[in-house]
């Protein structure tokens, strides 16, 4: 079974991910701050492809293993308090 993204959908405050093997994914926009902050129009305007999603105008790609390893944004990693 393949886990490329098949269909994407947004509602106010998750992404869903839907996959070849039949499992949808709801993610918290909130792990994405890019898309977070995106207009509906910049969210829809994306590419799928085998590993992931794409979107060119905001710079912002994600990969569904990423996605089911409980991964968000990796370009701020988190601050460890002292």
């Amino acid at each position: 079974m393949s886990i490329s993204p098949k269909a994407l959908r947004f509602d106010e405050d998750c992404m869903w991910v839907e996959i070849e093997d039949g499992r949808t994914l709801g993610v918290p926009l909130a792990w994405f701050p890019r898309l977070l902050h995106a207009t509906p129009a910049q969210r829809q305007d994306f590419e799928l492809s085998r590993r992931g999603i794409h979107w060119d105008a905001l710079d912002e790609d994600i990969s569904v293993e990423g996605l089911l390893a409980g991964q968000g944004d990796m370009t701020h990693p988190a601050k460890i308090a002292a």
